[in-house]
């Protein structure tokens, strides 16, 4: 069987070598071995509760077991009730009826065999507690911390400045952006004495797009006048935070794969194809350069050029690997403040990117300057306080619109 003292030294062990293991996590260590430790660390760790659970197991059944020897003692009967068996004796003397005596009279008047049961101590083991309500219990309040743990998720960065285009009106009215595609037209040889053509066929067409405003909301939340008065938290305050990031991931999501028609046009339902990668579920890297080859060199050598894509499609393409297994991936140097790239190329993370599937469009490439991003205002949060009365209520509003002005500026990578 198992001591206290011997658990107590496998916890001290089991300790020893989770802080060891934690040790070894530096700012250099990789991310499979930063893993590898850190499951380890894991794994010690349940060891140390599963232990802990032992420990207090053994030590209940301790006391339990020292509690019942006590009280075989305490019942084990005199050396003159031995010698006097087999002699009628008198009833024996409770411990209740003794103190109950020497409570209402007088220690003087106790016998001697009662002051012997006086001194042994009750058998009752009773105590005040906060594990029973009526033994203590109710005079334990209960608290609530003071931050809510609140659950995240991506969801930009198409509305963010800095990546596309950011036009802010404070009016929603039709803007129209003129577009001229003279890229297929070139000049022709000139014949010396000879009048210069003119059929018409080398006019240049004009073209047009448009940034409207389409609006978006987020509904009411009603919320009580006494959750407004009782909570720890401010709730208008609270709701509206979470409003706010409705409104972002509505925005996010449309201008990502909006479909165009009552709605922007997402960048990417905008964007050309660039390259169709031979697998269903599936990237290589010289895919990934045949998507950055697609795109004019115009573009490609914009400072604004750049990748997107989903998370997981990141994941994949992070696990690429050159002929003699060494990773593909560019870390950077974090250090430094040197980002991570892919093929030197900075790249954005979009969660309303679709993950790779059958003809999937998971990758984007090219000069995002060339999508405009239409605002009207700022998002509004209005908090209405007659309308629901008591009661209040908050709802979010946003108007915008997005809209790649040149096709070819971004291209997109799609599985088979």
């Amino acid at each position: 069987m198992t001591t206290l003292k011997e658990l107590r030294d496998a916890q001290n062990v089991v300790v020893s070598q989770a802080r060891e293991r934690l040790d070894l996590i530096t700012a250099n260590t990789d991310e499979a071995r930063q893993a590898e430790l850190e499951t380890a660390h894991d794994k010690a760790m349940a060891e140390f509760d599963r232990l802990e659970g032992l420990i207090v197991r053994e030590t209940k059944l301790a006391e339990i077991e020292k509690r019942a020897e006590d009280l075989r003692i305490q019942r084990r009967p005199s050396g003159e009730a031995v010698e006097a068996r087999g002699v009628d004796s008198a009833p024996a003397i409770e411990y209740r009826t003794v103190f109950a005596k020497a409570i209402c009279g007088s220690l003087e008047n106790l016998t001697a065999e009662e002051r012997a049961v006086l001194k042994t101590g009750s058998t009752e083991f009773r105590a005040q507690s906060t594990g029973v309500t009526t033994a203590g219990g109710f005079f334990i309040p209960t608290e609530l911390a003071a931050t809510i743990i609140r659950s995240m998720l991506a969801w930009g960065p198409m509305y963010d400045p800095g990546v596309s285009t950011e036009m802010v009106t404070s009016s929603g009215n039709p803007i129209r952006i003129p577009t001229v595609d003279d890229t297929a037209v070139t000049a022709v040889t000139h014949t010396e004495n000879t009048a210069l053509t003119d059929t018409g066929a080398k006019d240049v067409t004009i073209g047009q797009k448009s940034l409207d405003a389409f609006a978006f909301d987020t509904q009411f939340i009603r919320w009580s006048w006494e959750l407004d008065a009782d909570s720890i938290f401010g709730m208008e305050a609270l709701l509206g935070d979470l409003l706010g990031e409705r409104l972002g991931r509505i925005a996010n999501l449309q201008l990502t794969t909006g479909s165009g028609t009552g709605a922007p046009n997402g960048i990417v339902t905008a964007s050309s194809l660039g390259k169709t990668a031979a697998a269903v579920a599936a990237i290589t890297f010289d895919e990934i350069i045949d998507l950055e080859h697609s795109v004019d060199p115009a573009y490609r050598t914009s400072p604004r050029a750049a990748f997107m894509m989903n998370d997981s499609v990141l994941q994949a393409v992070r696990k690429l690997k050159d002929g003699q297994g060494n990773y593909l991936w560019q870390n950077g140097n974090v250090q430094a403040g040197v980002p991570g790239t892919i093929n030197g190329r900075p790249f954005y993370i979009n969660q309303a990117m679709a993950s790779q599937a059958t003809g999937a469009r998971v990758m984007l490439f090219g000069d995002f300057s060339k999508y405009f991003v239409r605002k009207v205002g700022a998002p509004v949060i209005g908090v209405m306080r007659e309308r629901f009365w008591p009661d209040l209520g908050i709802a979010g509003l946003i108007r915008f619109d997005g809209e790649l002005s040149d096709a070819a500026a971004v291209k997109h990578l799609k599985n088979a």
